[in-house]
């Protein structure tokens, strides 16, 4: 894995046309083992926007696409993502693997991810899954997931002001628009009865073409300070910004004319 990478960095740029070419031919067959292992274990084309950087026990990886600079990393450990240089930024060396794997943890957007030397990724699903409802801004979402199928790993940041160009993903342009929503929206029916009803088991992500993002899956959605709106195993997330029940979908969708991409409901 070191020689892999050590020849991946000082020859080609992670997202070369080149890179496949020279992952499956010119590098040692035990390498290119692992190193596929850990890019297939990515959602599909998503490496292309990744930084990956390795010390001796821990693999990071960084992806500028999924980042909306909640700033943790540079604030908890300045020594390892160093903020405001030029060049090299990310220094796992100068952390323990579980440090790294904090840092992960304290990443909302699932930018940061941690792997073992082997590609194996580090953070474990939690005991609940929960979506966070931000104020003023997105969806926080804590659980094993996959979107439009693609597995997606255990953090993520769905857009629900409607504007962000990376749709279903937050990219911060509710910053820009200035959208407001409360993050303590008020309590619904609570279909599972117990905290233990929204543990296990995978959500799946599904934006419908130009309306809401489906979550099908045991989940509990909580306000920001922790209060539960509702425990369920199906709900339906306004991502247009104009829903008058956020953060649920009403319809909306359909009188303001929002235009996103999404499986098409059959008629």
């Amino acid at each position: 894995m070191e020689s892999l990478f050590g020849l991946l960095k000082d020859t080609l740029p992670i997202d070369s046309i080149w890179f496949h070419s020279v992952l499956l031919i010119n590098i040692r067959p035990r390498y290119a083992n692992s190193l596929a292992k850990f890019l297939f274990s990515q959602p599909k084309g998503s490496y292309m926007s990744k930084e990956i950087v390795k010390s001796a026990d821990v693999i990071v990886t960084f992806d500028s696409e999924r980042c909306i600079h909640s700033r943790n990393c540079v604030l908890d450990r300045p020594d390892v993502f160093v903020p405001n240089v030029d060049g090299e930024w990310i220094h796992p060396e100068n952390a323990s693997a579980d440090e790294v794997l904090e840092i992960a943890h304290n990443c909302p957007s699932g930018a940061i991810q941690a792997y073992y030397p082997d590609g194996t990724l580090m953070e474990k699903p939690p005991k609940v899954n929960v979506i966070r409802v931000t104020e003023n801004g997105p969806n926080y979402i804590h659980a094993k997931h996959s979107v439009n199928g693609q597995q997606d790993a255990m953090r993520m940041v769905l857009c629900r002001c409607g504007h962000s160009k990376q749709k279903p993903y937050c990219d911060g342009s509710h910053h820009e628009v200035n959208f407001e929503a409360t993050g303590e929206p008020p309590s619904k029916e609570i279909k599972l009865p117990n905290v233990s009803d929204a543990s296990g088991g995978e959500l799946r992500i599904e934006p419908m073409k130009n309306g809401p993002n489906f979550i099908y899956g045991n989940v509990e959605v909580v306000t920001g300070t922790g209060r539960t709106i509702t425990r369920d195993t199906e709900v339906h997330l306004c991502r247009c910004g104009h829903s008058g029940h956020k953060p649920f979908c009403d319809s909306t969708h359909v009188k303001v004319g929002f235009k996103a991409d999404g499986f098409e409901v059959k008629k």
